[in-house]
Order: structure tokens, then sequence, then C-alpha cells
């Protein structure tokens, strides 16, 4: 066993001879020739503290009647005659922090002095702020004090794997159910890659079921060091070649409660990319930003979350360094980014599960990354071709004098779509007879050419045509596939395209025989190649259910919401309340979009015995592994096309290299100078699709001037002579975790430092 030895101000972990490549610095706030912590150690610091307290009562009631007992708090702060803090609670150490190293104390909406001051908080707003209703993100009224009680750290030693420790608080915060009792799991996994975990070794809780490396032993050689505070608890990872902090938890803001997670770590430089889905800039705003996680059916725009999820940012250093950091949680999350700078991390259940890339480059980051989630699927070759698709083709004809007016006008293309225009009553797995009775016959003249055919596929089941009219529903429910109520007892039901329905529960046993059942048999009848899978969040039209959601519940109201669209976790989505077969939707319901990719796939490899192409709405991390992603509902306009390529380059740092935009914009009227720049644009996009709402003008590039058409034909006459050399990008994706779309700074870091903001270049290389 290692043993502790004194220092002046540190004490090292002095390992066995056969450990001695571990060695860790622990720290306690304002010690001197201080043991780690001890019961006995306790007694007498209490013991001591009680003397004093005795011997300055008198003083202390003069300066309560003189309006100094702040200095009385300062005067009983920890290191004070070299004491250790032993107070069960302490009156807050408050002095004027500057903005940018304010952490806030008190996030909801409902702020004031006094609720922020009973959670033994600072209080500094301005003289007159009369004017604002609520204060800005970028000034935190209330935040923590110096003194705040923390977690700390007790009984750490060295494990097979890493080291292992006790956390205990002593004082609960100001959220219900606290875990006063935590583990500490630090595990040297690779040289370039650590991972850690804090959790309940007395109950336990969600963790996210995607498989992830297997503990093994500690590696020998490592990039990295890691020191520990004891009190206040934190954990510091350095890089070992120049020093620089790549992770610091050393801030007051550490709270583990049933419903509220928070940790706080600094960041070594401001370069900071990823945190998505979102809409914005490449690199991430220091100043102040609020990221939201809670997968959404909302238009992409800025500040708002969107439908997928992935708690993993890429940073580099002001030396040029690259790391990563991934939280592996799914539950309802929100990161707030400040200018120190640091960012704080927010979730709603779940533990804290943290993986650390060393680098050094960004496509080291990204690998390491994806040696955790899982690597690419590699896409059938022809999916890497020209899409055309549009929400409003009328019938078979339409969809025809499409396809013949693209093979008139000579430009490349390889895949046609259909929106659910194809359904009847826009039910899944039906064929609207009257108007698309001919669909079988245009897939096999589009095969017979040497095209493919792709279509829509929601998850909502429709409820209500009656037993024996519509078998998706009814096999359903004979398999016991759909989610639940609260109750347990019933499907939860919410509303989209076709009315009423039920949602598949994709954690079920037995959901990809049923998935894999309707799939077959509908390609019996049209022999689809691929599959679009959308408002897979889940979408509803209500909030909720059809009933509403159990207003007493903790699950459906919880104490806290994070930021995000309409201030609801059910807002156009199912009650959080919801039970799946491997728990509760609220914490499942990030994970929707990919268990239904992941089921997705593993029913067309049955099907159709060749390689899937998947394109979702909604994802989270691993996602690639079964197939790619589309921006969502972007409108028509210039500003659309230019964050294309910051959701293109964000999703390839995701490991989901199968990505691009509607092509021309999804929502308004394209008009052809717009549409002409964006297919020169969209050529180069890893997934190239055309693709725009019903109701708007027509935007394949067939129905606009000659001109036009020549310049799109000559933009994807050079993508398809590219086109073997984005299938080898692909491949050593699918094989080795490179990127396939990058930004500069990937390649030219060394000169472009300067400027890491860079976000208009698309880099297709490797």
């Amino acid at each position: 066993m290692p043993s502790l030895t004194k220092g002046n101000k540190y004490m090292f972990l002095q390992p066995d001879a056969e450990e001695h490549h571990d060695k860790v610095i622990l720290k306690v706030k304002g010690g001197a020739n201080l043991h780690a912590q001890h019961n006995s150690t306790r007694v007498r610091c209490c013991y001591r503290i009680l003397c004093g307290l005795l011997l300055l009562l008198g003083i202390a009631l003069v300066a309560y009647q003189l309006n100094l007992m702040m200095y009385v708090a300062k005067f009983f702060q920890p290191g004070i005659w070299g004491m250790p803090d032993c107070q069960t609670s302490t009156p807050p150490v408050c002095k004027l922090i500057p903005i940018p190293e304010r952490f806030d104390c008190y996030p909801e909406n409902d702020l004031t002095e006094e609720k922020c001051t009973a959670r033994g908080c600072c209080w500094n707003a301005p003289v007159d702020d009369s004017f604002l209703a609520l204060p800005p993100l970028d000034v935190p009224y209330c935040y923590y004090p110096e003194n705040y009680t923390p977690y700390k750290m007790e009984d750490l030693h060295v494990t097979e794997t890493g080291y292992a420790a006790t956390l205990r608080r002593e004082v609960p915060s100001y959220y219900p159910r606290d875990v006063m009792k935590l583990a500490l799991d630090v595990r040297f996994e690779t040289t370039s890659r650590l991972h850690f975990k804090v959790y309940d070794p007395d109950n336990k809780r969600y963790e996210v079921p995607i498989a992830t490396p297997p503990a093994g032993k500690k590696v020998q050689v490592r990039d990295y060091n890691v020191n520990f505070t004891v009190v206040p608890f934190s954990i510091v990872i350095t890089r070992k070649s120049t020093g620089a902090k790549i992770f610091d938890t050393g801030f007051p803001a550490m709270i583990y409660a049933d419903q509220f997670l928070q940790l706080s770590t600094s960041l070594p430089s401001h370069n900071i990319y990823g945190l998505g889905e979102q809409t914005g800039p490449l690199r991430v705003n220091t100043n102040w930003t609020r990221i939201s996680m809670w997968a959404r059916d909302h238009f992409p725009v800025e500040h708002a979350n969107l439908y997928g999820v992935h708690p993993f940012y890429l940073g580099v250093e002001d030396d040029g360094n690259s790391f990563g950091v991934f939280l592996l949680n799914s539950n309802a999350m929100e990161t707030i980014i400040q200018p120190l700078p640091a960012i704080t991390f927010r979730t709603l259940g779940g533990i804290f599960d943290f993986y650390i890339f060393l680098g050094p480059d960004p496509g080291s980051v990204v690998q390491q990354y994806l040696d955790v989630v899982g690597r690419p699927a590699m896409p059938p070759y022809w999916g890497l071709g020209y899409h055309l698709c549009r929400w409003g083709y009328k019938n078979s004809t339409d969809l025809r004098n499409i396809i013949d007016r693209m093979r008139k006008s000579l430009i490349p293309y390889d895949v046609q779509w259909n929106d659910i225009d194809y359904m009847h009553k826009s039910m899944d797995f039906t064929l609207d007879k009257a108007r698309y009775s001919e669909l079988p016959d245009i897939i096999q003249d589009l095969h017979d050419n040497d095209q493919h055919y792709v279509h829509i596929l929601d998850p909502g089941i429709s409820a209500v045509q009656g037993s024996g009219n519509y078998p998706p529903f009814d096999e359903g429910m004979s398999m016991d596939i759909f989610i639940k109520n609260s109750t347990g007892n019933d499907p939860i039901l919410g509303k989209v395209w076709p009315g009423i329905v039920a949602f598949p529960d994709w954690t079920h046993p037995r959901a990809v025989e049923y998935w894999t059942r309707q799939i077959s048999n509908f390609h019996k009848t049209v022999s689809f190649d691929g599959l679009w899978i959308d408002e897979n969040e889940p979408t509803s039209r209500l909030d909720g259910s059809t009933v509403g959601c159990d207003n007493s519940s903790s699950l459906d109201f919880p104490v806290y919401t994070p930021g995000v669209a309409d201030n609801s976790l059910q807002a156009r989505t199912l009650c959080p309340s919801a039970k799946q077969y491997a728990g509760l939707h609220y914490n499942l319901h990030n994970l929707y979009g990919l268990m239904e990719m992941n089921t997705t796939h593993r029913a067309l490899l049955s099907v159709t015995g060749k390689r899937p192409f998947i394109i979702s709405r909604s994802t989270y991390s691993s996602a690639g592994r079964y197939g790619g992603h589309w921006l969502g509902d972007n409108e028509s306009i210039f500003k659309d096309m230019y964050y294309s390529i910051t959701g293109i380059l964000s999703f390839s740092m995701f490991g989901i290299p199968l990505i691009g935009a509607d092509i021309c914009g999804f929502n308004g009227n394209a008009n052809e100078e717009l549409c002409q720049r964006w297919h020169q644009l969209g050529a180069f996009y890893p997934f190239s699709r055309n693709h725009n709402s019903v109701g708007m003008s027509a935007q394949d590039p067939a129905s606009f001037s000659q001109a036009m058409q020549n310049s799109t034909r000559a933009a994807l006459l050079t993508r398809y002579l590219l086109m073997p050399y984005l299938y080898t990008l692909f491949h050593e994706a699918s094989s080795q975790g490179l990127t396939v779309a990058r930004p500069l700074f990937y390649e030219y870091g060394s000169t472009v430092s300067t400027d890491l903001s860079l976000s208009m270049q698309l880099c297709i290389s490797y």
C-alpha cells in the first residue's frame, strides 16, 4: 500500500516500489504539514476551534453589534492558525470577485437577494437594475463564496487501474437528496486517455448504456499527470510535456444531488469547439455562453437546444496542442462557458463519467474520442453521390417528371428521395395507392439506370386505426413494444402527422424483431435502398402526451430545468416520466434517435443484406456507427448556408462524417443566386442533398436557368471526379477514426493559431 509523507504545503503519495511511476500531489487548502483527513484529526481540530470560540465569544458579540461579522468570518476562514476546515457551516466569505471568475450559485429564473443569501452565497447586483427583469447571463449577481462547503477527499489509494478515493460532504447543498458520500474512480486507460467517474457507491444510479472500452490495468507510460486537492476536493489533469492544465475542478461549485449534478473546470484557452447540437460559429464563445442539451424538434437557430446531444468538446491550447473532454451522460444538461475561461456542467441525473483525451493534435483527439464511442460506419458508394428530395411531390407523375427533367439536364445525381407524400394518411409502412401507385415502377426505373431510392420513416405509429386495420400497431401491441405512460400500464400517446400515435421502445429486447418485420414487409412492395428516419427526438405535437404529464412528478417537473426551449422537458415530446424497458424516459430521452439508428441498421442488414444507408435527425455520441445526419430544417438564406459549414465541421468532430445540410435551404423560396452558390458549396458536403418544404417553389437545379444548370453540373461533376478520393476518406474514417471534413486549423494549426475562429473553410483531406 502507498504511504503518506509530510511536505511543507503538499502531501506526496509515495507508492510502493512497483508503483514508483504513480506520483500524485495532494493539497489541503490553507494547510501546512498536514496528514490526510482522519477522524482523530477532526476531533483535535474541532476541540481547538471550540476553545477558540469560547475565548472569542465576547469579541464576536461586539463585532456583530458593530456590523463587523464579515471580519469575524474572515478571521475564522480555514487556514488561520494552520487549521483545516472542521466546521459544519460557515458564513460566506464574500469579496468582490471579478465577473469572469464568478460561478453562478442561483441559475434558476426566480433570483432574489434573499434566495441567494439563503444558499450561503454572495450577492452583488448593480445599484440600479430596475430595468432588468432578470440578470443577464454575463452578470452572475449570485455567486459562490470562496469558502463554500465542499466535498472532501478521503482514503486515496492505488488500484490496478489507477486510483480510487471517497468523497464526503458534511453539509447538504440547496438541492434535495444530496449524495453525501461519493466514490471516485480514476483509470489510466491509455497513454493519451484518462477516464474518471464520480458515482454513488451505495445506490446504483443510471449510466449511459452504450459500449465503451473495458477497464484494464493502468498503462505505464502516460502523457498526463493527475493531482488532487483534499479540501476542497478537486482533480487536476495536466499535460506532462508542458504542464498545461487540461482539466482543473478547483472551484467551489461541485454539487451531486439526485436530480442536479454540477461540476466546473477551468479551460486552458479560449479555443473550444464542439458541445452540440447547436447552430452558430465553430469556435464556442467563452463570453458567457449557455449550451443546452435536450433533444428537441426545433428549427436550427442560435441559442436553442436542437435535435441531437453531443457532450464532447475539443480544445486547442495556446501553444497549439489539442485535447478533448467527453462527459458520458445522457440526461438533460447544460454547459456554461465563461471568460475565465472555464466551463460548468449541469446535468439532471446519472453520474459524472469523464474521458480526457491528450491528442496532441486535433485529429488525434477525435481518433481517441472515437476509440471510446465507436468509429463511423462505412457508407455505400452510391450514398456519396448527389441526392434530390422535397416535401410536396404530389403524385407518381410529379415524381417521374422531376426525374426526367434532371436526366435531360445531364446533371448527375444518384439518389431520389420521398418525404411523407408517398404514405397513406401519413402512416409508416403504407403506400398511397391513389397517388403513388406507380412508385414501385419508378423505383425499378431508377435501379435500371443505376440510381437508388430512399424514403422517410417517422417513429410514431398510428394508434387509432382500429384492431386489424393497421398491422404495425397491432403487432406492436401484441409484442408489448411501445413506450408506456408513467403508470407502466398503457402506451403513452402523442400526436404527429397521422394523428394520435404510440412510440416504439428501442430498448425493448424484441424491438429489432418488430422493426425488421415492418421494414421487411414494406420492402416487398417498395424496394427502397436506404432509410431516412426523422422526428426521432422523439417529436410530438402535444406537450407530454394526450393527457399531459403528472403535475406532482419531479421527473416531469424537476427541481431545476436547464435553459431549454420553452423552459420545459416535455415541450413537443413525451413526458420524462414515461417508462421504457431499460428505464425512465427521463434518462433515455436523448438516446432515442441513437437507438432507432441502431435498430434500423440491424433491420436493413437483415432485409437487404447490404451495407445500410441511414440518415437520422436525432443523434447522440456513437451515432456515426450506424449512419449519418443532416442539419435539420434550415432556412433559404445565406446565413444558414454559412452555418452549414460550422455544423458539418462540428459533426465531423463528433464522429459522424456522413453529414450535410439541405442545399438551397428547407424553409423559404430560394432564389437562383442563393441556390447556385449553395450547390457550389454543397457539391463538397460529405452528404450532398437538395431538399425543401411543401408549398415552396421548386429548387432542383433543373428548374432554374441554363446558366444555373451549367454551373451546378460543373460543380457536381467535380464531386463525382473526386468520389473515389472521398470514398477513401470514409474508409479511413471507418477504419482509423480520421475525419472526412475538417477545419483549416487541423491542417495548419501552427500557422493559423492566431485566428482559430476560422470557420468558413471546409477541408476535405487526410
